[in-house]
């Protein structure tokens, strides 16, 4: 019986011996077998890595070379996925990094829909670098040390208005969009040709995987895929002119300011285009802002700063600014008037201070000029006797050469967020106040005041039609588009020049009337004392929220014009005290540059 027992037992521990064998092997099986390329996959995950290696972003260089925003080396951390971070390293990482843990929970939590680790914080100080490469050795494998690029602006604030700024891509951005194959951790362009060339300075990541320990050290490395740096743009911009115009225009400002000729003169614009093709020489808008503060994410202080300065120095003046065009635009109603034959060049109209139809408008300070021809008229800015020129042409007609020379719509510069302005008409004041038009409105469209808004650019465009024989070029800031080894890749297409639906005889009257303006008797004379005869109209537009706007419009030599500028000083008062001066300067500046310039290019004594 006890035989019979234990055999009984030997059989009950054999099956289960069988059992148990039969499980480990099932097991076994089933993990080597059906699970195999799973446990291969998270035991390489463990002992690799996959990095990603940021493509550096093209260089931006000016009109002969010079580098205005290039790349230095910057260091970054980051987390591989995990399914859990430890508390403790996460604090440990906050003192490091100097940054709170709730701001790297937020990286974390925003990077889990993405393939790549989460970037925690790049462009290490040296001090921050250093804490870290010490403590790797107790860190787990997944805290990466990363080196990426940092955009570096060489010359600070200089150009920041068509340079631009980056920062990193947004989760809305990448959700909707707006930067094509950017991931998060992405640099991209936020304003001007950073942001509207962004897909072409931003090149394309590579990937290195990397074999790990378990301190996660790099021990080997495997197949890498290197990146494409982005190409380089060259610009239009002339350095040396962009440099002395900006320099000029702070302390110019600060004059107005500190004289009590405009106490409030803050921020203004400037724009020199060549007329003969539409580069873009100098983009000037004031008050400006250091684009370097936005590279790595800029602090709540320095944004408190920029967001709450009520002239807003982030936008660009030049293209967005939208202000009346004042007597600048006595140049359409002129050429409405001759165009229509509604006026001859002699044909002399009586200035009495005022308008009869409408005695309530008149000169300013109730001056009264006497007989005037069209060019005494526009050299003088006569406002009566624009008055009578509008009356005989009619505002349907005026608001058609005004779209002929390019207001109511975008240039077209390669720059976002480009304003279209307003050519005043009975539609619009139908529209806006919801009133029927009146001849006092038109007397104020034909001096540029009332519901006629302008760009300093779309005045610059305008210009160049009176100074090239009435051929519109679209402006432009980028001339070609490099390979990162410097050479040519291709040309930005561009609209080719059109000429405009204005005759040579009534652009030739508009031309004498502008000379006129800048010699004695005109409202610009002292302009007369540069190396070489500039034609010019000043301009004072009404501001309703304080002293009216001076502007200033030029273009010269004036036998062959190589250069159109226009300036814009916000409550500068009149246009020949505060934006002339300016103009005045960028002359003088672009003078003296083509003197020391010979014929080969090259610089005398450089």
């Amino acid at each position: 019986m006890l035989n019979r027992c234990h055999m009984s037992r030997l059989r009950s521990m054999f099956l289960l011996c069988i059992l148990l064998f039969a499980v480990l092997v099932g097991r076994i099986a089933y993990l080597q077998l059906w699970r195999s390329e799973y446990y291969a996959e998270q035991s390489d995950e463990n002992r690799l890595r996959q990095s990603r290696i940021i493509a550096p972003r093209g260089l931006i260089l000016d009109s002969s070379g010079r580098e205005l925003v290039n790349n230095l080396p910057g260091y970054a951390v980051a987390l591989q996925k995990q399914r859990s971070y430890n508390s403790d390293l996460l604090e440990r990482l906050s003192v490091l990094l100097e940054m709170p843990v709730d701001d790297i929970k937020e990286k974390i939590t925003a990077s889990a829909n993405y393939s790549d680790p989460a970037l925690l914080k790049s462009n290490l100080s040296t001090e921050q670098l250093t804490k870290i490469e010490e403590q790797r050795r107790n860190m787990p494998y997944y805290v990466m040390l990363e080196i990426r690029p940092i955009r570096n602006y060489v010359y600070n604030d200089l150009a920041v208005h068509a340079l631009g700024y980056v920062g990193e891509v947004s989760e809305y951005e990448i959700e909707h969009g707006l930067f094509k194959n950017a991931t998060l951790g992405s640099i991209v362009g936020k304003a001007g040709l950073e942001k509207s060339y962004d897909s072409i300075l931003r090149g394309e990541d590579g990937t290195l995987a990397e074999e790990v320990d378990v301190a996660g050290n790099v021990v080997r490395h495997h197949n890498a895929m290197h990146p494409t740096p982005g190409k380089n743009l060259q610009l239009t911009i002339n350095f040396d002119l962009q440099m002395e115009m900006e320099k000029f225009i702070d302390a110019h400002l600060w004059s107005l300011r500190a004289s009590g000729k405009a106490p409030d003169a803050y921020a203004a614009a400037m724009v020199a285009i060549d007329p003969r093709n539409g580069a873009v020489r100098a983009l000037i808008s004031r008050p400006n802002y250091n684009p370097n503060l936005f590279v790595q994410g800029i602090s709540s202080k320095d944004w408190n700063n920029i967001n709450n300065n009520p002239d807003y120095p982030i936008s660009n003046r030049v293209i967005e600014g939208e202000y009346p065009p004042g007597s600048t635009f006595k140049i359409v109603t002129g050429s409405a008037a001759f165009e229509l034959n509604k006026v001859t060049l002699y044909e002399r109209i009586y200035d009495g201070g005022y308008h009869p139809l409408v005695p309530t408008m008149g000169n300013a300070g109730g001056e009264v000029l006497g007989w005037l021809s069209f060019v005494s008229g526009l050299a003088q800015s006569d406002n009566v006797y624009f008055y009578e020129l509008s009356y005989r042409t009619g505002i349907d007609n005026i608001a058609k050469y005004a779209r002929i020379y390019g207001f109511g719509e975008p240039t077209g510069i390669d720059l976002d967020d480009e304003s279209k302005g307003l050519v005043a008409s009975r539609q619009v004041k139908k529209e806006l106040w919801n009133e029927e038009w009146r001849l006092g409105d038109t007397f104020n469209a034909a001096i540029g005041q009332g519901f006629n808004l302008a760009t300093p650019l779309q005045l610059a465009v305008m210009l160049g039609c009176v100074a090239n024989g009435g051929i519109k070029y679209q402006p432009y800031l980028v001339e070609k588009i490099l390979n990162p080894d410097g050479s040519d890749f291709t040309k930005p297409k561009r609209a080719e020049g059109k000429h405009i639906d204005v005759s040579q005889q009534t652009l030739d009257y508009m031309q004498l009337g502008m000379s006129a303006t800048t010699r004695e008797g005109g409202t610009a004379y002292y302009f007369d004392a540069l190396p070489k005869k500039i034609a010019g109209k000043t301009g004072t537009a009404e501001n309703s929220h304080g002293r009216d706007h001076g502007l200033f419009v030029a273009y010269g030599p004036l036998e062959d014009p190589e250069l159109v500028v226009v300036a814009v000083v916000e409550r500068g008062g009149f246009g020949s005290i505060s934006a002339g001066p300016i103009v005045y300067k960028c002359f003088e500046e672009y003078f003296r540059e083509k003197s020391e310039t010979p014929a080969d290019g090259k610089e005398n004594g450089k």
